[in-house]
């Protein structure tokens, strides 16, 4: 068991693929993770990813450019994005329903279209940074991807930037945290949640366009798996801290990457456990931290003005 062990930790591809699932969920969660904290949570995460991913696609098609599907993808996530923040927090329909809802359809409208269109490869430039790339296991894996893999490492300090720097980020946290307090002292509770769940949208979106040009390189249905909802697992597994939920995207990207990595060793394990490993994972996760942790006061909670 060592001797397997060791060679599945001594592995290049290993950290490839962990690498690329942490930088989907890095790019899913940590938008999330925004809207968290303004007291949203939304299931339809998933249909943003998918939306992005769709977009990117689309974009690349009509465009030849992997900067035209970027743009796309996070304009479809927006997109997305706008009709669960309109739904859920301007007319008040509940946001479980409207996120599920959101998740079927994109799924189905997005399976038809790419059944009745028929879309070529999609792929971005890989691009290397010199000297880091030729460090042993780790180098290619972070260092040699391609280049809307690197866009993360901007997007989450910008985003802890502005909810922990500007007024427009207390608001926010305020909001999360006791929305007639907010309202009282002049801030427009649903419209701080709308916003910030356009910026789930963008993140997702561009999440969604990053599974297609840097990892699959085409689309499909079945492209995001379920793994909208382990990046929301991600949130809680990191408190609705930013730093803790980077590290569930690790977690959980290393998980992912294991299952490919098992098989493509050699090693035999039931292929219905390995498929179903991240789910159990997030599931554990979720069950063991959601009552450790403590959440924003008003997550989930609708806002309606004089009530309680």
């Amino acid at each position: 068991m060592f001797d397997a062990i060791a060679t599945l930790l001594s592995s290049d591809a290993l950290y490839d693929s962990a690498f690329q699932f942490s930088v989907l969920f890095a790019f899913a969660a940590s938008g999330e993770w925004v809207a968290e904290r303004a007291g949203t949570l939304n299931i339809s995460v998933e249909g943003m990813l998918l939306g992005g991913a769709f977009g990117a696609v689309v974009g690349h098609q009509i465009a030849g450019s992997a900067i035209v599907g970027l743009l796309v993808g996070a304009l479809f996530g927006l997109l997305i994005g706008s009709v669960q923040a309109n739904l859920s927090h301007r007319l008040t329909a509940n946001q479980f329903v409207v996120g599920l809802a959101l998740n079927v359809l994109v799924l189905g409208l997005t399976a038809y279209l790419d059944s009745s269109i028929g879309f070529d490869p999609a792929r971005a430039k890989v691009i290397e940074v010199p000297g880091l790339v030729d460090l042993p296991l780790i180098g290619s894996a972070i260092f040699g991807r391609p280049w809307p893999a690197y866009l993360v490492y901007p997007l989450v300090p910008l985003l802890w930037w502005a909810v922990f720097r500007t007024r427009w980020g207390l608001e926010v946290r305020a909001v999360g945290e006791n929305p007639q307090a907010a309202d009282v002292s002049g801030i427009d509770v649903n419209a701080r949640r709308r916003q910030a769940i356009y910026i789930t949208g963008i993140t997702c979106g561009m999440g969604g366009a990053f599974l297609v040009l840097g990892q699959v390189g085409t689309f499909q249905s079945g492209i995001v798996n379920g793994r909208g909802f382990i990046a929301l697992a991600a949130v809680i597994f990191g408190g609705w801290t930013l730093r803790g939920t980077l590290i569930g995207c690790v977690l959980f990207g290393f998980v992912e990457a294991l299952t490919l990595s098992i098989p493509a060793n050699g090693y035999t394990i039931d292929p219905f456990i390995l498929k179903a490993a991240p789910y159990i994972v997030a599931l554990t996760v979720v069950l063991v931290f959601a009552t450790r942790v403590r959440q924003p006061r008003a997550l989930a909670q609708p806002f309606v003005r004089g009530l309680t």
